[in-house]
């Protein structure tokens, strides 16, 4: 965004080591100048006061204006020490080289310093143009890194200059918080108006940093002064990341509260977490408890449910979240001291609910299974257990197909056919008192089946004698975990092997030869070609445009860093033959879908250079996936056998089926001659 010449753009800091080489003689006698080369930034999260989230710097949208920047002490442009000769991003990230070519004080000091072995760092500035919230339970791609939300992600920004400063740094450790401005630092700042703001981030160590930021947020939102931002303007973004800052004071101060410094434990992973209040609670509560006994007893009443849920706690294979969402808080805390449950333990817990009890010491293996063939409700408990691991398997895998492909839904098994209208619906003119003529209308059709594809486990005899509740965890979740990956074999089997010449010169939706490289020049080339195709119409003859633009860039894991840069980064540097704008025209036009298998050189088809354009599939699907009644997830059933023999069986079933649809709504670019 624009700054006035009066406000200078506020500035994000990041520090890093560097090293100087101390001036020489040169080849004519006369000494040469000190030069430097500066680690400045390494591309991951930073802890920056006033954000309460981690914040990272998208270096595929900093901008570098030039090669030569200034070189200051401390960011004050008063105190010019040298120049960059170089800077550029290596393997995600950011390095300067450059000279101490300034005549001044603390130009002298810095060498001087720096030859006697004063550990400078470097602290870079960069002005940011656009900052974006990634909410939690979501994640983003950005320096090579896939990072989990909530995270603040600087997407544009311009190198402005580059710092030495005297605080010390380990590179081994992560992002700290360095110490802020005092309130009279911050006056004297807003009286120099040629000055820049700075939000530092350093890897300064120090155990009491991240108390020392939280206790700055929470000082900023109870006196009701404006909290650092990432934006030069007060936005509404800026407002709502204050209003989140302080939000997250108030938080913390909860949980410090409720933990009144007995739980260190719980304090630290409920304010890591993002826990409330009230789980805190429940939290502490549970660790005042006295330790569960180490025999379960049978005596109590106890539901299905806190035996599920008991189980569930005993693998520790879900999150509290899902946990609470998926039983209540009561149910988790009756379920809470059986914790350490196994197989075996769940059988007598079943069997004590139906007024059998099983001695949890001294019991026969034969009592057990006998337990497990008679308890009537034990099946069922065991099957929702291990549809939970089956479905968190599930969900463990790539689902980049979902992104591309119409979601359909069939009632049976039989082939099914789709239809898209066509028609010559365009007005026309109506003389007085003339009449309307109707329009002509057509269809193209397409089909679709689905097919059953499952595995079968069980929990059985060994198992339960040996009490391994893992097996009610681990096998389910490999299994949801295969159905999953059978989705992505078939769908991606099947895009891979051009069915019925899908991709083609015929069908106008497909590209060969140098030019079709994924870079400006391929994007736009790939643009106007999509554009090409014509609404069907009655007869076969479309003249008019598709009328619907290209939204999706598929891409294999090998072009993904490249397609995220061309999307995010607002100028491209591009060695060309001809000088020519390094302006990227497409930054941001479509969304990028990354998959692994589209490269993986065990289907058929696959290439790692080939990438695609898509139409959104509810506009024109170029490909469907369809469900049986529409279940999207695997089915986990009881199979009936002989308890008492072999334990309890299960089966896991998936009903779907993939096919092509409309080429129209897809465009192949091969990415080579």
């Amino acid at each position: 965004m624009p700054h006035s010449n009066d406000k200078q753009p506020e500035i994000v800091t990041m520090r890093g080591p560097l090293t100087i080489e101390a001036a020489g003689p040169g080849t004519d006698g006369e000494k040469t100048l000190p030069k430097f080369r500066m680690l400045a930034y390494t591309g991951g999260l930073m802890r920056i006061a006033g954000f309460p989230h981690p914040v990272v710097v998208d270096l595929a949208g900093l901008d570098i204006p030039s090669q030569n920047l200034p070189i200051r002490l401390d960011h004050e442009r008063r105190q010019g020490v040298g120049h960059t000769d170089r800077v550029s991003v290596e393997n995600g990230q950011l390095v300067a080289e450059g000279l101490i070519s300034r005549d001044t004080s603390w130009a002298r000091d810095v060498a001087r310093s720096g030859a006697n072995g004063f550990p400078w760092q470097a602290s870079i500035g960069a002005a940011v143009v656009e900052a974006e919230l990634v909410p939690a339970g979501h994640s983003v791609r950005v320096n090579g890194r896939t990072l989990p939300g909530p995270v603040h992600v600087v997407r544009r920004s311009v190198l402005r200059e580059i710092s030495f400063v005297d605080s010390g740094a380990d590179t081994g450790t992560t992002a700290r918080i360095a110490a802020q401005d005092t309130v009279q630092d911050k006056e004297n700042h807003a009286m120099r108006d040629t000055e820049d703001t700075t939000i530092e981030a350093t890897t300064e160590q120090g155990s009491d940093t991240q108390e020392r930021q939280e206790e700055q947020i929470e000082a900023h939102a109870d006196e009701g002064t404006d909290v650092p931002s990432v934006s030069g303007e007060i936005s509404e973004s800026v407002r709502a990341m204050r209003a989140e800052a302080a939000a997250e004071s108030k938080r913390i101060a909860a949980i410090r509260n409720v933990c009144a410094s007995k739980y260190p434990d719980i304090e630290a992973k409920a304010i890591e977490g993002g826990w409330d209040a009230t789980r805190t609670e429940l939290e502490v509560l549970r660790a005042s408890r006295p330790s569960a006994p180490g025999v379960i007893s049978g005596h109590g009443p106890v539901t299905a449910k806190v035996i599920e849920a008991a189980a569930c706690l005993a693998t520790n294979a879900f999150s509290d979240e899902q946990l609470v969402r998926d039983y209540g808080e009561q149910t988790l805390d009756a379920a809470d001291r059986y914790r350490n449950i196994g197989v075996a333990g769940v059988i007598r817990l079943a069997a004590a609910a139906e007024g059998r009890h099983i001695p949890a010491v001294g019991a026969s293996p034969s009592e057990i299974l006998e337990a497990a063939a008679s308890t009537m409700s034990l099946p069922g408990i065991m099957s929702n257990i291990a549809n939970k691991s089956l479905l968190a398997g599930f969900d463990f895998v790539e689902n980049a197909w979902r992104r591309i492909a119409k979601i359909g839904s069939v009632r049976d098994f039989k082939t099914v056919t789709r239809y898209r209208f066509t028609a010559d619906m365009g007005f026309e003119p109506i003389a007085y008192g003339g009449e309307f003529k109707h329009g002509g209308v057509g269809e193209e059709s397409y089909t679709n089946k689905a097919d059953t594809y499952g595995k079968m486990f069980g929990i059985y005899r060994e198992d339960i004698i040996n009490d391994d509740l893992d097996a009610l965890k681990e096998v389910p979740f490999r299994i949801g975990e295969g159905a999953a990956l059978t989705i992505n074999k078939v769908f991606w089997t099947l895009w891979l092997s051009n069915p019925n010449s899908f991709f083609s010169s015929g069908h106008k939706n497909y590209k060969t030869g140098a030019d079709t490289a994924l870079s400006i020049d391929g994007l736009t080339l790939a643009r106007q070609t999509f554009s090409k195709q014509r609404r069907p119409a009655p007869g076969g003859s479309g003249k008019d445009p598709l009328g619907v633009r290209p939204k999706l860039l598929l891409v294999p894991a090998s072009l993904e860093i490249l397609a995220d840069q061309l999307m995010t980064s607002v100028t491209i540097n591009e060695f060309t033959s001809t000088p020519k704008s390094n302006k990227n025209p497409h930054t941001g036009k479509f969304e990028v879908v990354a998959s692994d298998y589209l490269d993986n050189e065990d289907y058929t088809g696959s290439s790692d250079k080939a990438w695609y354009l898509l139409a959104q599939p509810s506009a024109i699907p170029a490909i469907e996936v369809v469900f049986l009644n529409g279940k999207q997830v695997p089915t986990v059933e009881k199979n009936d056998m002989v308890f008492n023999r072999l334990g309890i069986e299960f089966r896991g079933y998936l009903d779907f089926g993939v096919k092509e649809q409309d080429f129209r709504g897809a465009l192949k670019m091969k990415g080579e001659a």
